[in-house]
Order: structure tokens, then C-alpha cells, then sequence
């Protein structure tokens, strides 16, 4: 099951790297409005990416919980050490319930780009800061399926 989990961790990271690359735009300018370029070309994407990819943007949240269900099938099987089952699923689910419940809503309202410019920076840090978060968690659990059996 670790290849199953370990695939399903390497796509994410993918997506991740992706999401970065807009993201970290938003780290040249510390504290302040993000010039209006910056913000067109994040909320463009973001817009793409929650929006108007249906129903491809609906694979992420597959791709989550089959990793969650394959890390819960390898520890169920108990072929590795407790703490790559259990560490994995610690990292993973504490990643995907923020990412669901706070992460895509805000890269969804980022994409409407409704919001004043101020709140839209704001939004644009908060998602770089949660997909940097995230990046440093799939890592950790990719590498630990990684030495799994």
C-alpha cells in the first residue's frame, strides 16, 4: 500500500510546486499591497484552477482521500513500523482539513478577484503560507513512504 500512498503524496507535491510557483510572488513585497500585476497573475490562476478546470479540479480531493485511504490500508496491514502508518496519516489529514476548509476557499475568492486589493494581498499570502505549510508536510510523509517496506 506505501506505492499507492506514496504515488498519491508525489501528485499533490506536483500540484503543490505548481501552486508555488504563483504564490511566492507574494514574497518580494513583505507587508504591502501587491502591485497590480502580481495580483492579476495569482488570481488568473487561481481562478483557472478552482474554476474553470471542472471538473479536473475535483481530482485533488480524490487524490487526497485515496492517500488517506491507502495510508489507513497500510496500517491496517501492519507490514512497516507503526510510526510511517500513523506519522503519515497525522501529517496528511492535519494538511488536508485546512486545506479544504480554509486553503481553496481562499485561492477560490482570490480567483474571483472581487476583493479590494489590500484584501486580495491577504488572501494571496495566506495561500502561499498554507501551500508552503503543506509542501513541508507531503515532503515529511512522502519520505516516510519512501523508507517503508
Amino acid at each position: 500500500m506505501h506505492t499507492f500512498a506514496a504515488a498519491g503524496t508525489g501528485f499533490l507535491l506536483a500540484v503543490l510546486w505548481f501552486d508555488l510557483m504563483f504564490d511566492v510572488q507574494t514574497r518580494k513585497y513583505d507587508g504591502e499591497v501587491l502591485p497590480p500585476e502580481v495580483l492579476a497573475s495569482i488570481s488568473n490562476y487561481y481562478r483557472r484552477v478552482t474554476t474553470e478546470a471542472y471538473p479536473m479540479n475535483r481530482l485533488v480531493a480524490l487524490v487526497m482521500l485515496l492517500t488517506l485511504a491507502a495510508i489507513c490500508a497500510e496500517i491496517v496491514e501492519g507490514k512497516n513500523p507503526w510510526w510511517i502508518g500513523w506519522g503519515s496519516i497525522a501529517l496528511a489529514g492535519s494538511g488536508f482539513v485546512p486545506t479544504m476548509m480554509r486553503t481553496v476557499p481562499n485561492a477560490r475568492r482570490l480567483g474571483s478577484a472581487k476583493d479590494s486589493p489590500q484584501e486580495q494581498s491577504r488572501l494571496a499570502r495566506a495561500v502561499c503560507r498554507d501551500h508552503m505549510f503543506s509542501f513541508a508536510r507531503m515532503l515529511v510523509v512522502l519520505i516516510l513512504q519512501l523508507i517503508a517496506k
